[in-house]
């Protein structure tokens, strides 16, 4: 079973940055479309960055322009460089893969450790 961790969150101001990082363990990630999803108190997940396996990406309009989805499938991690951060943008942030939320959907999917992100304003 693959098990993910995101680290990197923190207090931030607006207009700042942050790079989170998932490690992924358990098994390799390499064929997997990953994304980043994050929660705020009381509201559902939300989809907002992934990335396929060949590389590819898609944002949340939400983030569009201000975030950047990556990985390292050699190091079986991913990243997400958040720029330009708005209060708004304040919950917490989990990695996971993609294809298995669509499949399993969120209730059904082991979310593992995420990460606070607090812009304060």
């Amino acid at each position: 079973q693959v098990h993910f961790v995101a680290s990197g969150g923190g207090l931030v101001q607006p207009g700042e940055s942050l790079l989170l990082s998932c490690v992924a363990s358990g098994s390799s990630i390499s064929t997997y479309v990953m994304g980043w999803y994050r929660q705020a108190p009381g509201k559902q997940r939300d989809l907002i960055a992934s990335i396929g396996d060949g590389g590819n990406t898609a944002y949340a309009d939400s983030v569009k322009g201000r975030f950047t989805i990556s990985r390292d499938n050699a190091k079986n991690m991913m990243y997400l460089q958040m720029n330009s951060l708005e209060p708004e943008d304040t919950a917490v942030y989990y990695c996971n893969a993609a294809a298995l939320v669509l499949r399993n959907g969120p209730r059904g999917t082991y979310w593992g450790q995420g990460t606070q992100v607090t812009v304060s304003s």
